[in-house]
């Protein structure tokens, strides 16, 4: 295989060389394209396009990688491609001056140019620029590849995303799409009230969530952290201080696999309003996602993976035991022990554990048997208090606890809580969670003092919700993978 690839490698070597020696030789001739620190853009490519009728027979200058050149004696054209898309540059000997177009004709593809010239349409009718001046911006001494996609490059795709965004408009288009989504969800939020903060990262508890944490050091203190796993705890330490209303997007760490759906850095946002349930979360969630479908996507159907979902109608809301029920033909309300449970989960081949209760035995029926089938929007709500350890229980039913998840294409989507105010309550489910630790659970939380001491304080009653970001993202852009939508996802080091 080394000796097919040999003469390749050689080629590829000789290149390389060339495009290092076009380099020396501008150096050496005062025209060093690193030596210039800017370049004046008027337009880009596709507001040329949309605003050709005003700008036909204007002077434009416009700046990105050359990606495509052909070179026809006195005249060349090239193509330009720019944040927005790309356009075609005419470049002429007699526009430009001959010293500036020998040069030209040596630039290669890659290389990064500014163009300023006069608006046209050639005779074909493409829109293009007739360049007036031509200008090395840098020198690109590296070849892209002819393609960058397919299965068999996946992994060079994410490992190199800027060749990926260079190569491939649409992965450009997902990420544009991306910052879109954000930007969006601020503006729908600030209109509403809440107010945007940012929460430590590093932290001695990690708590908020059931996921096992990253660990590390901090040597000024001499002290052990960890990553945050949530935004939960510290966000409603602000409730209790008095900012009504707030939200936090930002990353967060678990320490856990990597698979289509979980990367172990990810975007979550969590926003908590006080003086709300878990009801109010429900009417936001439908309202937010609306929003924010239409600016992304222009509508409020979405297609996802052959899939159609319908976001103009109201959000379907069923109980977890409802569902259950619906999909397993299983009814918990006739259930009253564990081990009537557990003796339900081996008739229908469920795995569990010795500790599980009742109740995790029912999320367990639900995940099994009911996810796969929540394509449209819907709440899922009033989950067990087994598997809710920050949750307002039912007042008529304390079994249960005043949380919603939000499913689309079968995913989670979003996790809500009429959040616990109580601080002996909570100090129990805390007490819970470390017999749950010392059990093995390494999920399982640590009792958090401070959060304990704020709840002491007075928390008003509050709504709470976390969204996963990134599969927001992957909805709004129907991309099958998480790494797809991440700039940069988590990858295994290659070997030096």
């Amino acid at each position: 295989m080394a000796q097919n690839n040999q003469p390749q490698n050689q080629d590829l070597n000789q290149l390389l060389k060339v495009r290092h020696d076009k380099l020396r030789e501008l150096q050496e001739n005062g025209k060093d394209p690193f030596r210039i620190t800017k370049y004046s853009v008027t337009n880009h490519s596709q507001e040329i396009k949309d605003n050709f009728d005003a700008l036909e027979g204007q002077t434009v200058s416009l700046a990105g990688r050359m990606m495509f050149k052909r070179v026809m004696g006195k005249a060349s054209f090239c193509n330009i491609q720019d944040l927005q898309g790309s356009i075609q540059a005419y470049v002429a000997r007699d526009s430009i001056g001959e010293e500036s177009y020998k040069d030209f004709k040596k630039y290669d593809v890659g290389d990064i140019l500014g163009i300023q010239g006069e608006v046209f349409k050639t005779k074909t009718g493409e829109m293009s620029i007739h360049a007036q001046e031509v200008t090395l911006l840098s020198k690109s001494l590296q070849i892209l590849p002819e393609k960058f996609h397919g299965l068999t490059d996946t992994d060079m795709r994410y490992r190199q995303r800027y060749v990926d965004l260079i190569m491939n408009a649409e992965v450009k288009d997902t990420f544009v799409k991306r910052s879109k989504v954000l930007s969006s969800i601020r503006r729908y939020l600030d209109g509403q009230g809440f107010m945007e903060v940012e929460t430590p990262m590093l932290v001695s508890n990690a708590g908020g969530a059931a996921a096992r944490p990253f660990e590390t050091h901090f040597n000024a203190l001499n002290e052990d952290l960890k990553l945050r796993i949530s935004l939960e705890l510290p966000l409603k330490r602000l409730i209790v201080g008095g900012l009504e209303r707030v939200y936090e997007i930002g990353r967060v760490f678990r320490n856990e696999g990597l698979d289509t759906r979980h990367n172990p850095e990810f975007t979550l946002m969590e926003l908590y309003q006080a003086y709300t349930d878990y009801h109010g979360m429900m009417n936001l969630t439908e309202n937010l996602y609306r929003y924010v479908a239409k600016e992304v996507t222009g509508s409020e159907i979405l297609t996802y993976g052959g899939h159609t979902m319908d976001l103009s109608k109201p959000f379907e809301r069923i109980t977890m035991v409802e569902a259950v029920k619906k999909y397993a033909n299983v009814d918990f309300d006739a259930i009253s022990t564990a081990e009537e449970a557990k003796k339900l989960a081996d008739e229908h081949h469920i795995e569990y554990e010795d500790r599980h209760k009742k109740g995790d035995i029912l999320n367990l029926f639900f995940e099994e048997f009911v996810e796969e089938h929540l394509i449209q929007p819907t709440f899922v709500m009033d989950h067990p208090v087994e598997i809710s350890p920050l949750t307002k229980k039912k007042p008529d039913n304390p079994e249960y606890v005043e949380r919603f998840e939000f499913f689309m294409n079968g995913w989670e989507m979003a996790n809500a809580y009429s959040e616990l105010n109580d601080p002996i309550d909570q100090r129990e489910r805390f007490a819970a969670q470390e017999a749950l630790l010392a059990a093995g659970d390494a999920e399982a939380n640590h009792t958090d003092e401070d959060f304990l001491n704020a709840l002491s304080i007075g928390m008003p009653p509050t709504g709470g919700i976390g969204y996963g970001i990134d599969r927001m993202v992957m909805m709004m852009t129907d991309s099958p993978a998480i790494r797809d939508v991440l700039l940069f996802p988590t990858m295994k080091t290659l070997d030096k």
